[in-house]
């Protein structure tokens, strides 16, 4: 019989991706970044209309620096008026986030609201390996547009 005192990888991985969120709100980056794998994949993604357009918050990166310079993007493009986590979900490799954030850019002083997707995929020591946005990307390229 399993321990009753070992967490399950799906509640570790949860609470991995809460301290995440709750960091973020803190404007804690330094907290993150010990969670992000090596060679973790930061928005990559095969064909990404945002990426083609060149939004700067949605570019691919990688590693914990990718992460960091996500982190710098954001806190520099962004003026956040509203960022709330409705709902989360877990599996044993991944946890799902969906958010509400409305913001505006401060390089375009354009202002956009939208409802993402957060998708973190794990690995068996519970670094984030994967982190990928599903948003509305064209609301994002207009934000993102002079």
């Amino acid at each position: 019989m399993p321990s009753t005192d070992t967490v399950p990888t799906s509640q570790r991985n949860l609470q991995t991706v809460q301290g995440i969120y709750q960091a973020f709100g803190a404007g804690d980056v330094g907290a993150i970044i010990p969670h992000i794998a090596p060679g973790a994949r930061w928005e990559q993604w095969a064909a990404n209309s945002a990426q083609a357009a060149s939004v700067p918050w949605l570019a691919p990166r990688t590693g914990p620096e990718g992460a960091a310079a996500f982190f710098a993007v954001v806190g520099g493009e962004f003026e956040i008026h509203e960022f709330a986590v409705l709902d989360m979900l877990s599996g044993e490799r991944q946890v799902g986030v969906e958010v509400a954030i409305e913001a505006t850019v401060r390089t375009t002083g354009k202002r956009f609201r939208d409802e993402e997707f957060h998708l973190w995929t794990f690995d068996d020591a519970g670094l984030v390996t994967r982190f990928r946005h599903y948003t509305d990307t064209a609301r994002h390229i207009d934000a993102a547009t002079v």
